[in-house]
C-alpha cells in the first residue's frame, strides 16, 4: 500500500499510520550507519549519506512509492533522524513567521499576519517530547515535570517557548517566533506600513535625536519597526541593544549587544533587563535601545533618556498612545524604588518625545495607526498632539484593509527643536498655528506653517 492510498481511512489514522512507517525506518537506519562516522561528517554530508542509505533500504524493503512520495518518505526520515521532524520543512520556509504546536495533532503556522492549520502532525506525544527536549538541549535546557517551562532563544535565532503537562492541559505545547526580517523604511512603504510623509518625518525625529517610543499589541511589528528606525542612527554612534530574546539586526559598525539570562536549573545566576539597562549606563552609549519594557527597568530607561542618552529608543505593549503612556507609568512603578505616580509622570514627560503607534489589521497587514508627540511638562496629566493618523475604511469584498493616512500641524516647539538640528519639517505636515513668539523671541526666530524662518530684522 502506498503512502497515501489508503482509502476511506480518517485522516487523522493517516497521519499516525505515516508516523508509525517513518519511525520504523528511522530506527532500520541508525542500525544501518556507524554513528563514529558519521560525526566526522559535516551537516550536509550526513544527510546526503543517510539519503543514500535510506533510498536502499525502500528499494529493498519496499513499500511501493511513487517517485514523489518516495522522496517525500525519505524527505521525513531524515528530517526525524537529523532535524526537527514534521518541523524541519517549516524552518526552511521563510514566508512562516511563527510556528505553533498545540499537543501531537495540532500544528498551527502564521503566515503573513494570518494564522492556519497544516495537515501535519507528530506520531505520538513522545515523538513530540522528543522533539522538545532535542530543541532545548541545543541551549542547555531541560524540560520535564519539575522545569514544565522554558523560554530560549535558539543559536539560529529563534525564539522558543515550551511548556508541558502538567501545566498544559492540551498536551505539551511548542511556540517557535522567527527571527524577524530586517526591513528598511522604505520596504515598510511598499508593505502599506506607512506612507512616504511619515517616514521623512520618523527620520528626521530619529536624526534630530527624539526619544522614541513604540508601541503596539502582540505580532504588530514593533521590533520590525525598531530595526527599520535604527537603521536611521548616523554609523559613528556606538549604540547599546537590550533584548530579553535577541531579535534586532543593526548594522552600524559600532553595537553592543546585551540579552538577559534566566535562573539556571539552580534558580541562580538569573539577569535581568533592569541589571544590564544600569550596567550599560557605564558603558559610554550614545543610545540605548530596549527591544521591549514589561517592568522595573522602565524606571532606569526613563532615566537614561531623560540624562544625557537622547535619541534612544524602546518598545511597550499598549493598544494607543495613552495607553503606552499609562503603561510606562504603571511598568515604572514596579520597580523597587517607592516613587509617586506623579514623579512617574514628570519621568515620562521629561523622556518620552514620541509614540509611534502599531495595529495588526483583519488581513494581517501591520500599520502605523498614529504618531504621536507628547506635550505635557512636568507633573501635568498626559497630553499629547497626534501629527500622523491612518484612517481605515471599511472592509471590501476582498477583505482587504485600505484607508487614507492624515498628516497634521505639527506643535512649534516640536518644529523648533527639528530646526536647530537641522532637520527640516518634510511636507505636507506644518506648523501649528499657535505660532506667536515666545518670552524673549522676536520675528527673527519664528516660524512660518510650512516649518522655515520668517524673513525679520
Amino acid at each position: 500500500m502506498s503512502l497515501r492510498s489508503r482509502i476511506a481511512v480518517p485522516e487523522e489514522q493517516n497521519g499516525r499510520e505515516d508516523g508509525h512507517l517513518v519511525a520504523g525506518y528511522r530506527a532500520k537506519l541508525l542500525e544501518e550507519i556507524d554513528l563514529a562516522e558519521m560525526s566526522a561528517l559535516s551537516a550536509a554530508e550526513r544527510r546526503v549519506r543517510l539519503e543514500r542509505v535510506l533510498g536502499h533500504l525502500i528499494s529493498r524493503e519496499g513499500p511501493v512509492l511513487s517517485t514523489s512520495e518516495r522522496a517525500q518518505l525519505i524527505r521525513r526520515v531524515v528530517d526525524e533522524a537529523l532535524g526537527l521532524g514534521v518541523l524541519e520543512p517549516l524552518l526552511e520556509d521563510a514566508s512562516i513567521t511563527e510556528i505553533m504546536v498545540n499537543g501531537p495533532d495540532a500544528i498551527f503556522v502564521e503566515r503573513a499576519g494570518r494564522v492556519e492549520r497544516l495537515p501535519l502532525r507528530f506520531a505520538s506525544h513522545d515523538q513530540l517530547m522528543q522533539t522538545i527536549e532535542r530543541i532545548v538541549s541545543t541551549v542547555n535546557r531541560r524540560v520535564d515535570e519539575s522545569n514544565p517551562m522554558v523560554d530560549a532563544r535558539l543559536p539560529s535565532g529563534e525564539r522558543v517557548n515550551v511548556i508541558i503537562p502538567p501545566l498544559s492541559l492540551t498536551g505539551a505545547t511548542l511556540t517557535i517566533r522567527r527571527f524577524p526580517r530586517v526591513y528598511t523604511l522604505p520596504e515598510l512603504i511598499g508593505l502599506g506600513s506607512l506612507d512616504e510623509p511619515m517616514l521623512l518625518l520618523l527620520a528626521a525625529f530619529v536624526r534630530a535625536r527624539f526619544n522614541v517610543i513604540v508601541a503596539g499589541g502582540t505580532g504588530t511589528g514593533k521590533t520590525t519597526l525598531l530595526n527599520a528606525l535604527s537603521g536611521l542612527i548616523p554609523s559613528h554612534e556606538r549604540i547599546i541593544t537590550i533584548e530579553d530574546s535577541a531579535e534586532l539586526q543593526l548594522q552600524q559598525a559600532h553595537v553592543i549587544r546585551l540579552e538577559s539570562r534566566p535562573p539556571n536549573v539552580e534558580g541562580k545566576g538569573r539577569i535581568t533587563i533592569r541589571d544590564l539597562v544600569r550596567n550599560s549606563l557605564r558603558m559610554r552609549p550614545d543610545r540605548i535601545i530596549v527591544g521591549e519594557v514589561r517592568g522595573g527597568e522602565t524606571l532606569d530607561m526613563l532615566q537614561a533618556m531623560s540624562t544625557g542618552h537622547d535619541g534612544s529608543l524602546a518598545t511597550v505593549h499598549a493598544n494607543s498612545a495613552e495607553d503606552a503612556l499609562m503603561r510606562l507609568q504603571t511598568l515604572g512603578s514596579m520597580s523597587e524604588v517607592e516613587i509617586p505616580f506623579e514623579a512617574l509622570r514628570d519621568q515620562i514627560n521629561s523622556a518620552v518625545d514620541v509614540v509611534v503607534q502599531l495595529s495588526r489589521f483583519a488581513d494581517g497587514s501591520r500599520k502605523i495607526t498614529e504618531i504621536a508627540l507628547l506635550t505635557s511638562h512636568g507633573r501635568e496629566t498626559f497630553r499629547t498632539t497626534t501629527v500622523a493618523r491612518f484612517v481605515p475604511n471599511p472592509l471590501a469584498a476582498d477583505r482587504i484593509v485600505r484607508g487614507t493616512y492624515y498628516h497634521l500641524p505639527v506643535p512649534r516647539a516640536v518644529a523648533d527643536k527639528l530646526y536647530l538640528a537641522s532637520e527640516p519639517l518634510p511636507p505636507p505636515f506644518g506648523v501649528a498655528e499657535d505660532n506667536a513668539p515666545g518670552p524673549g523671541e522676536d520675528a527673527r526666530h519664528r516660524l512660518t506653517p510650512d516649518g522655515t524662518r520668517e524673513a525679520g530684522a
